[in-house]
C-alpha cells in the first residue's frame, strides 16, 4: 500500500494486510515472522514518510539555517518499535497483530540491530538524531552504510571471537535508495596549475550512492534525515575480461568500491588497514560536503552566504577532513580566494571532542595521507601558515614530525570546539588544547551529553514508564525536567512499593531473557551488578575484575557469614586488535567458569559475561540494573552517557568523579551516589610516583592477594602463566591506577553492600536518581547547541 496512513487500529489492520500481501507477497496463512515484521514495518513507514515529506518541504519553504551533523557512527538499533512509540501507535499495532494471530512483542523482537557503531559515540549520535527531530531542528545526519558493522562477538574458551556482523543481509526496510544523488570522489594522482589555478587529479576515482532513512521526533511532529553513503564502483563490470575467462578480475573495482563501506572500522594494525580507514573517513565527509553544498546552491547563488545557511558538526575527529575539503572546493573549484575560503570554513565548521587520551586523537602518518589525499595535505600546510601569520610567536601546527593532526586540525578549522561534559571540558582547556585555548579562549564550549526519553526510558522500560505517568502525566517524555515532579510520590511507602515492583519484574524478564538465550539462569533476589562499555583500560574492566576475585576469596574464607547475594553481568567489546582489553574479556569468562561452580560461593556470588553487546541488548539490562558500575580513572572518560540511561532508570551508580558522573552526582544529590577514587588532579600527582601501585598493594592484603590469583594460574589452571602479563601491568606501570584506586572501591562497594540490606532505603535513592535526572535530556543537550554553536531555529511553531 503507498501512500496512505493508517489513521485507526481497522485502518491500521487494512494496512498490514495490504503490505503483508502486496509488499511481501504473502497471505495470513503462510506469513513467517519475518514477513509480518517486514509488513508492520512498511504499515508504519507509510505514516512515517508523510510527516518527513511535510518536514522537508517546510524546511524549504522557510529557508532556515540547516545542521549537518557528520559522524562515523550511528549506533540506531531497532527501529520499528522507535517509529512504533513516537508516533503512539503501539495500541493499533498490537491490535492488528492480534487480530491476525501474532504476537507484538515477537515480531519487534525479529529485527535486527542496525550495526552502525561501536559504543557511546554512536549512540550518542542516534540520541542526537532523535531530539532534533523532535525539538524540530532541520538536519541531516550523514554517515557510511556498512554492510557489516562493527563484528559480531561470541566467545569460545571464554575468549572473544569476531564474525562478519550481516545485519543487511535482509531487507531493511526504514531506508530509501538514492541512485540519483551520487558523487564522484577521488583518491591520489596528481596536483597540478593550470591557468592559474590548482587542479588535484586523482588516479582512483569511487562512487558514494546515498541512501535515506527519515528519523521521527516524538508525537510526528517532525522528521529529519540520515544519509549514508555506500561505495559505488565508477566502472563496475569489465565484460572484456570476463569474457575472457578472467571472472575475479572483471568485477575487481566493484568489489574494491564496496570495500570502503564494507565494514565499521577495519583492523588498523596493518598499512592496508589504515589506508582503508583514511579512505572511508574522506569518502563520507567529502560526499557529505558535496551534498550540502549541492543543496545550498538548489536555493542561493551567493556562496558567501553559506554560514548564514549551514551548520556543519564534526563528531570526533573522523570527519576532520570535511573542514579542508571544503575550503578546497572553495578555493580550487569556486574560485574564491584562499582567505575567503578558510573564513567561510571557519564559519561553517564545529567540532565535539570526546577524548583526552592524547593516543586517541587521530593522527596519519604524512606520506600515507599525501598518498591518498595529496591536494588536501598542501591544504593543511596553508591552514598551518594562516594560523602562524596570525600567531606568530607560536609553533603549533596540524602537521608535524611526519604526521597529520586530525584533533589540531579540528580545532584550527572550527568556528566551535565543544566538550561533553563539564569536567571534560574543563580539562581539554587544560590538557589536549592548552596552547591553543590560549590563542582561542572564546572557541571551547561545554555540551553535556544527554539521552533520549523515548528510547531510554518510556520504550526500554515500559512498566516503569507507566508509573511514571500514571504519577505525574505523559508530559515528562518530551520534557524530562517534569521528572522532579516524582518527588513528593516518592515520599509514599505505597509508591516505592510499586516502583520496587517495577524493577522486580524488570529483573525477572531478563532471567528468562538469559536463560533461554545461554542457559544461565540468574539469581533474581541478588543484587544485579552491571557494567556495560566498550573494552578499554580507562574504563578499568579489571579493577572491577580485581574486586570480586577479592570478594570471591574473602567469601571462600568464610562461606556460611551473611553475604549480599551479587549477580556481577558484564558485556561489551574489544577493539580486535587490543589484546589487553581481551584478555581481560577472558579472564572475566575465567573466573566465571570458577566461581559459578563454586559450591561455597555460587549462591552469594555469579558472574555472567554477556555476549555480542548492542542496543538492543542493553535495553534489557539498563532497566534491571540495581547497580550501574562507572568506574574509569578520573579524568580519562569524556562523558558517557550509559551512566545516565542507568541513573534515569533507577539504578544507584558507584563511580568515581569522571566525566558526567560529576554532574550526575550534583544532581541527584551525594547521598545516592557511591562515590570512591582519586579525583583528577590527584591521579596525575600520583603517577608521578614511581612505584605508586607497589605502595597500593603492600598496604592492601586482599588486593595483593588477588594479584597473586592470577599469577598462580588459580583461574586458567591448564596456562597458569595466562594472566601473569595482567599482574604484571598493575604491579608496575598500572597507568590507570587500578591498585591506586582498589582500597577505595572495596569500601565502597561494602557501603553498597550495607544499603541493599536496608530494601525501603535502597529503593528511595534508587527512585530519587529517577527524579532527579531530568538535566540528561538529550533534548536539553541540542537545544544546547543549537543556541550556543550552529544558531539555528526550531521549526516547530
Amino acid at each position: 500500500m503507498a501512500g496512505k496512513a493508517p489513521t485507526s487500529s481497522q485502518d491500521f489492520r487494512h494496512a498490514l494486510l495490504q503490505h503483508l500481501t502486496y509488499t511481501m507477497g504473502k497471505d495470513p496463512e503462510h506469513a513467517q515472522f519475518f514477513d509480518w515484521r517486514m509488513a508492520l514495518s512498511h504499515a508504519v513507514r507509510d505514516r512515517i514518510v508523510d510527516h518527513w515529506v511535510a518536514s522537508t518541504r517546510k524546511t524549504y519553504e522557510q529557508d532556515g539555517k540547516r545542521v549537518y551533523y557528520l559522524s562515523m557512527e550511528f549506533l540506531i538499533g531497532r527501529l520499528l518499535e522507535d517509529g512504533i512509540v513516537n508516533l503512539g501507535l503501539a495500541e493499533e499495532a498490537k491490535e492488528a497483530l492480534d487480530s491476525f494471530g501474532q504476537d507484538y512483542r515477537t515480531i519487534l523482537m525479529d529485527e535486527p540491530d542496525a550495526a552502525l557503531g561501536n559504543g557511546g559515540l554512536g549512540r550518542l549520535a542516534a540520541c542526537f538524531l532523535d531530539s532534533l527531530s523532535t525539538i524540530g531542528c532541520p538536519a541531516y545526519g550523514y554517515g557510511i552504510r556498512y554492510e557489516n558493522g562493527l563484528f559480531k562477538q561470541s566467545f569460545v574458551d571464554g575468549r572473544q571471537v569476531e564474525a562478519a556482523e550481516t545485519w543487511l543481509q535482509e531487507p531493511h526496510p526504514w531506508e530509501f535508495e538514492r541512485p540519483e544523488v551520487r558523487f564522484t570522489l577521488g583518491f591520489g594522482g596528481d596536483v597540478i596549475s593550470e591557468n592559474g589555478k590548482t587542479i588535484w587529479k586523482p588516479s582512483e576515482l569511487i562512487q558514494a550512492e546515498a541512501f535515506d532513512t527519515p528519523i521521527v521526533g516524538w508525537q510526528g511532529r517532525w522528521a529529519n534525515t540520515l544519509r549514508l553513503w555506500a561505495g559505488r564502483a565508477v566502472d563496475p563490470f569489465d565484460l572484456g575480461l570476463f569474457n575472457s575467462g578472467d571472472f575475479a578480475a572483471a568485477s575487481e573495482h566493484e568489489a574494491l568500491a564496496r570495500s570502503i563501506s564494507r565494514v565499521l572500522y577495519p583492523e588498523d594494525s596493518n598499512e592496508a588497514g589504515k589506508e582503508l580507514r583514511l579512505k572511508q573517513e574522506y569518502f563520507f565527509s567529502a560526499a557529505s560536503i558535496r551534498d550540502i553544498l549541492r543543496r545550498f546552491d538548489s536555493k542561493h547563488d551567493d556562496i558567501r552566504l553559506l554560514p548564514t545557511k549551514v551548520a556543519i558538526q564534526s563528531n570526533d575527529t573522523h570527519p576532520a577532513i570535511a573542514g579542508p575539503e571544503l575550503l578546497r572546493i572553495l578555493h580550487d573549484e569556486r574560485g574564491l580566494s584562499f582567505e575567503e575560503a578558510f573564513d567561510i570554513t571557519h564559519h561553517c565548521m564545529n567540532y565535539t571532542n570526546h577524548t583526552l587520551l592524547p593516543e586517541a586523537l587521530e593522527r596519519w602518518d604524512e606520506r600515507l595521507f599525501g598518498r591518498l589525499l595529496p591536494r588536501h595535505l598542501q591544504i593543511i600546510d596553508r591552514i598551518d601558515d594562516a594560523h602562524y601569520k596570525a600567531h606568530p610567536h607560536r609553533t603549533l601546527s596540524a602537521r608535524s614530525d611526519g604526521q597529520v593532526k586530525m584533533g589540531e586540525l579540528s580545532f584550527m578549522v572550527s568556528n566551535r570546539v565543544n566538550g561533553v561534559s563539564a569536567l571534560h571540558t574543563d580539562l581539554m582547556k587544560k590538557t589536549v588544547f592548552k596552547e591553543l585555548n590560549a590563542l582561542h579562549p572564546e572557541r571551547i564550549v561545554n555540551e553535556t551529553n544527554g539521552v533520549t526519553p523515548r528510547r531510554w526510558l518510556h520504550s526500554c522500560n515500559p512498566k516503569l514508564s507507566s508509573l511514571i505517568t500514571e504519577t505525574i502525566g505523559d508530559e515528562w517524555v518530551a520534557d524530562l525536567e517534569q521528572l522532579k515532579k516524582l518527588e513528593p510520590a516518592i515520599e509514599e511507602a505505597g509508591w516505592l512499593e510499586r516502583f520496587t515492583q517495577v524493577k522486580t519484574d524488570n529483573k525477572a524478564a531478563l532471567c528468562d531473557y538469559v536463560s533461554k538465550a545461554h542457559g544461565i539462569n540468574l539469581n533474581p533476589e541478588a543484587m544485579f551488578d552491571i557494567q556495560i562499555k566498550r573494552m578499554h583500560e580507562y574504563k578499568r574492566q579489571h579493577l572491577n575484575i580485581l574486586e570480586t576475585i577479592a570478594h570471591w576469596l574473602e567469601i571462600k574464607d568464610n562461606p556460611s557469614a551473611d553475604w549480599v547475594p551479587r549477580v556481577k553481568l558484564f558485556a561489551g567489546k574489544a577493539a580486535q586488535g587490543y589484546y589487553f582489553a581481551k584478555d581481560i574479556i577472558r579472564l572475566i569468562n575465567d573466573f566465571a567458569k570458577v566461581a559459578n561452580a563454586d559450591v561455597d560461593t555460587r549462591d552469594v556470588l555469579q558472574v555472567v559475561f554477556l555476549p555480542n553487546y548492542n542496543v538492543t541488548l542493553a535495553e534489557r539490562l539498563i532497566p534491571a540494573a540495581d547497580l550501574s558500575e562507572q568506574i574509569s580513572t578520573a579524568g580519562k572518560e569524556a562523558s558517557g552517557t550509559g551512566n545516565m540511561k542507568f541513573a534515569l532508570n533507577g539504578a544507584l551508580t558507584i563511580g568515581t568523579l569522571d566525566g558526567a558522573n560529576v554532574e550526575i552526582r550534583e544532581q541527584v544529590g551525594a547521598d545516592n551516589f557511591f562515590l570512591f577514587g582519586m579525583l583528577a588532579d590527584e591521579v596525575m600527582q600520583r603517577r608521578m610516583m614511581h612505584d605508586h601501585a607497589q605502595q597500593a598493594i603492600n598496604a592492601d592484603p586482599r588486593l595483593a592477594r588477588a594479584l597473586d590469583a592470577l599469577r598462580s594460574g588459580r583461574f586458567s589452571p591448564e596456562d597458569p602463566g595466562r594472566y601473569t602479563h595482567i599482574a604484571d601491568n598493575l604491579t608496575w606501570s598500572d597507568y590507570f591506577l587500578v591498585c591506586s584506586d582498589f582500597t577505595d572501591y572495596w569500601r565502597a562497594q561494602r557501603e553498597v553492600d550495607q544499603v541493599y540490606t536496608e530494601p525501603q532505603k535502597w529503593a528511595k535513592m534508587a527512585a530519587l536518581n529517577v527524579a532527579r535526572s531530568g538535566w540528561f535530556s538529550s533534548d536539553r543537550t541540542i537545544r544546547g547547541y543549537m543556541c550556543d554553536i550552529w544558531e539555528a531555529k526550531s521549526l516547530i511553531p
